[in-house]
């Protein structure tokens, strides 16, 4: 039970950080910008004496090294490689932090944007888990809803005046 319970949190989380978080489209941006970044470097370093890049696959390695370590990766040998890798190791490591960043940010913000949809997913959470609630809990958990149940009571005589 508790196994089901916890396939099910985590599948709501990821779909909770798919639908309403920047992750993707981050991480979509991250990827199309590292194989262009790593296309520049690859032929701006083609060529050149000594290069440690001397494949595309070399460069998308320098492009995952730069970028996520800042340091690790070999020093490009042309001007213009370098300039491209300092371009890519600054902007690829603002959107692979950003990504991390702005995705926990938005996730955990995200109940204060919709508070009544924070309020439903509760409920149904502690719905699912009745079972494994105290008598205490159950007891609160009835508080809340005989209070929630008085409050629509009197919206809808509110509503009929």
């Amino acid at each position: 039970m508790k196994r089901k319970t916890a396939r099910r949190q985590f599948t709501r989380f990821i779909r909770d950080v798919s639908e309403h978080t920047p992750f993707a489209k981050m991480v979509l941006v991250l990827i199309v910008l590292w194989l262009i970044f790593s296309a520049g470097l690859y032929f701006a370093e083609r060529g050149v004496e000594e290069t440690t890049i001397s494949s595309y696959g070399d460069a998308l390695y320098w492009g995952i090294a730069a970028f996520s370590t800042a340091g690790i990766a070999d020093t490009p040998k042309s001007g213009v490689a370098q300039l491209i890798g300092g371009i890519w190791i600054v902007t690829g490591s603002m959107l692979f932090f950003g990504i991390i960043v702005a995705t926990i940010t938005a996730y955990f913000m995200r109940p204060m944007q919709r508070p009544h949809k924070k309020i439903i997913e509760t409920i149904e959470y502690n719905l699912e888990q009745l079972n494994e609630l105290t008598i205490d809990e159950l007891d609160l958990l009835k508080e809340t809803v005989d209070t929630l149940i008085s409050h629509v009571e009197h919206l809808k005589e509110k509503q009929e005046r």
